[in-house]
């Protein structure tokens, strides 16, 4: 009788060992599936795959495997890129408030392994590209150096980084456009990459007025180390004003057509206009945070308008 207790008993405690080894694998899994999305930036990347796609189904109107193709390749290259981005601002990231528990400066993952990572999808990413062919390869890898080789290290040397370092935005609809076998010189497709271009400047410069002391701490130079508060936050204003008269452009080209579109198109500039002008009479974290995210909306409606037409 008590030997089958005990048997019983070592049975139930094989069991919980078992359970046990199984949760921490599964917990590991999700881990390192967090660990990887916030390496990658995984909400930049996906909003840079889509801007892409937009480009694609604007130039083919198709969903098709080549549009499955660069937008898996743009994933992975701009993933790659991001992650090398993590690896070569690790050290400033550990500084700031704002980014001290990204993965490498928490010590979820260590540098070498970042930065293998990084290269694997950098690898990755063009191959996939190249089956859409030369140009989109070529788009691909300019895009990847522009933004880790010239304007990640501008980024240390000016409080104007932003400005060259927006064409790296503008760029992944262009890749999709090409992709689609459209001409990358294209009109419409350079209206978009303009729109896009400009939208990331006031972006920027928005989130600098949130952490504007994170970014001195961390030792880059800010526009407030030149200009006060009050003029970032009218130059700030004036982009925003330049990116909702960019989107007219969109008009011009026939990427919005209709009546109804560009009526939704003139709506939705005008109620950005009238919500951003808070920046100027209430210069506060809270307005600068809603109005971050109020332009990012703005540029995502603009995005779906000009898809769906």
């Amino acid at each position: 009788m008590s030997v089958s207790i005990i048997t019983s008993q070592n049975k139930v405690n094989q069991n919980q060992k078992v359970l046990g080894s199984s949760n921490n694998y599964i917990q590991s899994i999700i881990e390192f599936k967090n660990i990887l999305m916030e390496l990658t930036k995984f909400r930049i990347t996906f909003f840079v795959t889509v801007t892409t796609t937009v480009g694609f189904l604007l130039s083919s109107g198709k969903f098709n495997l080549d549009l499955l193709i660069v937008s898996l390749g743009v994933l992975v290259l701009a993933s790659g890129a991001s992650s090398l981005n993590e690896y070569q601002e690790r050290n400033s990231d550990a500084k700031m408030e704002r980014t001290k528990l990204r993965p490498i400066p928490a010590g979820r993952i260590s540098g070498n392994n970042a930065l293998l990572v990084s290269i694997t999808l950098i690898f990755l990413g063009p191959a996939i590209l190249f089956v859409n062919g030369v140009t989109v390869l070529l788009l691909g890898i300019f895009t990847l150096i522009w933004y880790n080789g010239v304007y990640t290290n501008l980024k240390t040397k000016t409080a104007y980084a932003i400005l060259p370092g927006s064409l790296v935005g503008a760029l992944p609809p262009v890749i999709g456009w090409a992709a689609a076998g459209g001409n990358i010189f294209d009109s419409q497709i350079l209206a978009l990459a303009g729109f896009l271009f400009i939208w990331q400047i006031p972006h920027f410069w928005l989130l600098l007025l949130m952490y504007d002391k994170q970014y001195k701490d961390a030792g880059y130079p800010t526009l407030s180390n030149v200009l006060s508060n009050a003029q970032i936050v009218k130059i700030t204003f004036a982009w925003i004003i330049i990116l909702v008269l960019s989107s007219a452009l969109l008009i011009f080209v026939d990427l919005s057509s209709g009546i109804i579109s560009n009526l939704i198109l003139a709506v939705l500039g005008i109620s950005v206009l009238y919500a951003t002008i808070k920046i100027i009479k209430d210069q506060e974290r809270e307005v600068y945070r809603k109005n971050f995210h109020f332009i990012n909306l703005y540029v995502l409606c603009i995005l779906f308008l000009i898809t769906i037409e």
